[in-house]
């Protein structure tokens, strides 16, 4: 999409103001269809450097997600989300979601086509 829709940017700033990682989301971006929650940046953040702290081959990359380098502009200041941060997340392939234990992904709202509150469901089978 060219022109991002303010609701999806609505939806996304409540998730960050209220700290909340439950609110189930399904959206279509070129060359997929990703479901899971939607996470505020932080949360999502903080979750990518724990993994990257755990690998001996990629720990040196998690000081770019540590939320404790974080802006701490007040709410007021801060812009509007410019991304959706999903985690326990799949990206829908046919029946199938992938991967089995769900991702973390960051999507640009302006790339959403499409979207809806709830996960789709997928077959494991």
């Amino acid at each position: 999409m060219s022109i991002h829709d303010d609701l999806l940017v609505d939806i996304a700033e409540k998730v960050e103001t209220e700290q909340s990682n439950q609110m189930p989301l399904t959206v279509v971006v070129p060359g997929a269809v990703i479901t899971g929650r939607l996470a505020p940046e932080s949360v999502w953040k903080a979750r990518i450097a724990e993994v990257l702290r755990d690998s001996e081959r990629l720990k040196p990359f998690a000081e770019l997600f540590d939320p404790a380098g974080e802006d701490t502009r007040r709410d007021e200041e801060r812009s509007r989300p410019t991304h959706l941060h999903l985690h326990v997340a799949r990206i829908l392939q046919g029946s199938y979601g992938l991967p089995d234990t769900g991702g973390m992904y960051r999507v640009a709202i302006d790339e959403v086509s499409s979207w809806t509150l709830g996960e789709l469901s997928y077959s494991d089978e």
